[in-house]
This record gives structure tokens, sequence and C-alpha cells, in this order.
């Protein structure tokens, strides 16, 4: 079951919302106030409830997240301010950058310039290598071939160019992004000291009275368990065979019909009628 959105959650704290709730539900058998679980109510039903009430929950904690959600914003607000003193207005109100089109023309001519030059070079050694077969004394022709050659190297030089500049990339990206992680990691003293303080307070003035309450409702019913199937017993599957029925199944059944077999008798002991002339 997701998350119900709370109007005072971000839709990027739910996950964390999600986080501490199972670890709550985790541990809730080491603690003695939520001796409970597992008799009236499950870890399942538990998380069920508190996903269905996160508003209610996440409201006993809103002045933490007030001051955590602050300080994040602070946080984030500093980069683009810093970003923002080092570009300089355009008379449209746009910032320049150092990053204009020429990332985009190279960007072009690393593609086009060996799918141009290829096709060159096929073009002019098959041309160059027809001309000398029909004729091997034009001199036309060897000047082909040699153009065809030039273009080759040409491609292959742009290829190899290409391929450097996307490995160069890749690395540049990785290290980026492993930097945005460690940034992730290492938030400020005051940043981390707000998200734990948001954390603490969630825990044990949100979530853990919730359970408390929640277990402590009279109509709250024992918690779901499978019921016990003795393997010696045989399932039922839609139909009764007779006479087979168990004292549990229905009342015993009458006695059965017996069956006699007719009398007959043999022709040496027949009537008067039968005896032979």
């Amino acid at each position: 079951m997701q998350m119900t959105s709370a109007p005072h959650l971000l839709a990027e704290d739910g996950p964390e919302y999600e986080r501490i709730l199972g670890d709550a539900l985790r541990h809730a058998h080491e603690r003695p106030d939520l001796d409970g679980v597992g008799d009236r109510l499950n870890t399942e039903q538990l998380r069920t409830m508190a996903l269905s009430a996160t508003a209610l929950i996440t409201a006993a904690a809103a002045t933490e997240y007030e001051h955590y959600v602050k300080a994040r914003g602070a946080l984030r607000r500093a980069p683009d301010a810093a970003a923002g003193a080092d570009g300089l207005p355009d008379l449209d109100g746009s910032r320049s950058t150092s990053a204009g089109p020429g990332a985009g023309i190279g960007a072009v001519i690393a593609v086009l310039t060996p799918l141009l030059a290829g096709t060159a070079a096929l073009i002019f050694l098959l041309v160059g290598y027809l001309l000398k077969a029909v004729s091997p004394s034009l001199t036309f022709g060897r000047s082909m071939v040699t153009a065809g050659w030039f273009f080759a190297c040409v491609a292959a030089a742009a290829i190899l160019v290409a391929a450097v500049g996307l490995l160069v990339t890749a690395l540049r990206n990785g290290a980026t992004s492993l930097a945005a992680e460690e940034e992730e990691q290492e938030l400020p003293e005051d940043v981390a000291r707000a998200r734990e303080a948001w954390r603490h307070a969630l825990l044990e003035r949100g979530i853990l009275p919730f359970f408390r309450d929640a277990l402590a409702d009279p109509t709250a019913g024992p918690a779901a368990r499978t019921p016990h199937r003795s393997p010696h017993r045989i399932p039922r599957v839609g139909y009764s065979r007779p006479d087979f029925s168990g004292p549990d199944d229905g009342p015993a059944a009458g006695p059965r019909p017996t069956f006699t077999s007719p009398d007959f008798s043999s022709p040496d002991f027949g009537g008067p009628e039968h005896q032979p002339d």
C-alpha cells in the first residue's frame, strides 16, 4: 500500500517517512509499550493504518519538519546564487555562460565528419579503382584512389576523436555524479541536525503514540492468523462420497440393503411335469 499524500509533507520526503515507519515496525517487539503487536494487531495491519493516517502522524512533528525544510532550501539556494554571480545578465534578462552554442556545434561536427568523410572515401575509391581497371595508364584514376584513401584516413581520425570525446564526457559526468552523492551524504551540520530532529520527533511524537493508541483500542480485533489445517484431513472438493463420511460429516448412514440370490431348482428336483418320459 502506498503512502497517502499529506498536505505538509513534500513528495521527496515520503520515502523517508516510510523508512522510519518500517524501522519502528521492525523494532516494535523490543518496546514494552508495544507488547500487543502480533496479538491484537500485526505489523502489516499497523503499517496500513499508519500509511492511511500520514497527515495525522506527521502533524505531530510539523515544527521540526518546517525547520528542516527551510534549512535544506537555504542549502540548495546557495549554489544557484553562486552560479548567478558568475554569469552576466544579457539585455533580455538571461545570463550568458561560457558554455554557449559551441558545445552543440562540436557535437554536430563530431557526428557529421566521420559520416561525410567515409562516404567521400567510398565514392572516390570505387570510382578510382574502376577507372584504373578500365584504363590503368589514366592519371585521373590514380588521383581518385589517392583522394579516397585520404578521406578514409580523415574518417578514421574523426571516429577516434569522437570516441575519445565520449570517454572524457563519461568520466566527467561520473565524477560529477559522485561528487553530488558525496555532497548529499555529507550535509552541513545545521541541515543534518534539523533532519535528525525531525526524524526523532516523527518517531517519538507521531508514529509510536499512534501505535500505542491503535493497540489500546478495544475495538481492535485479534491479529489475522492463517487457520491450521490437519495434514491427515482430506479436503472436500465439491462432492461427497456415499457411505464414506466420518462422524464429523453428518449423520451415520443406514444399514446397507442385502442381496439375496434367487431360488431356482435343477431339473432333477423339479415336479412331475419335468420328469423325462
